[in-house]
């Protein structure tokens, strides 16, 4: 099942892709219509979107409705940096003994089709495509051979990265965390149809240049391993989005640098998922309260 947020006659929904239709959740009282709270009430409100689909009935076309982020506001925003053995090979930095997360600031996170900003303050704009699963159930201290019971579905993030900034701290917050610098989507796929999330052809292209090109069988740390390793330190939680690393052929290692310009289009996909494609703008002028 595809998973959607959407947003139709100004109301925000929670419902489902179907061909070229999205099955409306808002059609039953029973399905609740946030992503946090669809996926927190777990296989009841799964079953409650399956038998409307299989209903035939509240189907909306595509066309009429605006997809936005999967999951708009994420309460943990989490990635984990130099996971691809190909990346660390063209940064020339040192396999991690431990997986190294940093934090996305929610605010962040954008739609597909919605634009990029090119910051004001730095014209280092970075593109990573990211293979990201979503937590499906509260959880701690997962072993690992059950950490795949906790997985919701998975879906596709550009972890969008400002380099200067990145680098002028350790954490790498701020850097990764620029308004509009997390797009998201344009689905969530549900685990049970992705056999095998570590086989899986991952890419970007800015406008039609190839950039990079991988499989997510080159992680460091595989996904079953973040989810023991992160939940012997916090709970996880349904909805918490978790971005698994990105291969090489990013930006800041091409030569000359190929970062991201205002006018450009950055798509990334993932095999068996889908495509998300962003523009790039310059930052908007003007001072911004509210």
């Amino acid at each position: 099942m595809k998973l959607v947020t959407f947003k139709y006659k100004e109301i925000n929904r929670v419902g489902a892709i179907v061909g070229d239709t999205v099955v409306d959740g808002f059609a039953q009282k029973n399905i609740p219509q946030t992503m946090l709270r669809f996926l927190d009430a777990g296989p009841s409100a799964l079953e409650a979107l399956q038998q409307l689909i299989d209903s035939q009935q509240a189907r909306i076309p595509l066309s009429e409705v605006k997809l936005l982020a999967p999951v708009p506001r994420p309460g943990k925003f989490l990635g984990i940096g130099l996971n691809y053995a190909d990346h660390i090979a063209e940064t020339a930095l040192e396999k991690p003994e431990y997986p190294t997360f940093f934090t996305k600031q929610s605010s962040c996170v954008i739609a597909d089709g919605d634009a990029i900003h090119l910051p004001k303050v730095s014209a280092k704009l970075d593109y990573e495509v990211e293979l990201a699963f979503v937590i499906g159930k509260r959880c701690r201290h997962v072993p690992l051979e059950k950490a795949h019971e906790v997985i919701a579905g998975y879906t596709l993030v550009n972890d969008v990265t400002v380099r200067d900034w990145q680098f002028r701290t350790p954490t790498w917050v701020i850097g990764k965390s620029f308004d509009t610098h997390g797009p998201m989507g344009p689905w969530i796929v549900t685990a049970d149809e992705i056999a095998d999330p570590h086989n899986l052809m991952l890419k970007t292209w800015v406008d039609d240049e190839l950039r990079q090109s991988s499989n997510t069988r080159h992680m460091i740390f595989n996904i079953y391993q973040m989810i023991a390793y992160l939940s012997q330190a916090m709970t996880l939680e349904p909805g918490d989005v978790i971005a698994t690393g990105t291969p090489s052929g990013v930006g800041v290692k091409m030569k000359p640098r190929g970062y991201m310009q205002a006018g450009q289009v950055v798509s990334i996909e993932i095999e068996k998922i889908g495509r998300l494609t962003n523009p790039v703008v310059d930052e908007p002028e003007g001072f911004v309260v509210g």
